[in-house]
């Protein structure tokens, strides 16, 4: 499975966190529509249905990032490196 680059999934959550207060705040349509996108974005990142499942698969990704930041290679066909 690809999964997202960790500053990319933590980006991610602070917009999710980000949107979730504005929109609790003072709910425009915009915003609604912004904070579907990054609901969406985040689910399809984490290979996840819901947002509770994304949020938890995300921390869980950035915890094992940092527990081990130094991602395994593999070497590709036509020598691209790929990461996991």
């Amino acid at each position: 499975m690809l999964m997202p680059h960790p500053a990319i999934l933590q980006k991610l959550l602070e917009q999710y966190k980000t949107l979730l207060a504005l929109e609790t705040e003072n709910g425009t349509v915009p915003l609604r529509r912004e904070l579907d996108d990054v609901t969406y974005t985040l689910c399809v990142s984490t290979g996840t249905l819901t947002i509770k499942a994304a949020l938890t698969a995300a921390q869980q990704q950035l915890d094992a990032h940092l527990t081990d930041p130094a991602p395994t290679q593999r070497a590709a066909p036509g020598g691209i490196q790929l990461t996991a």
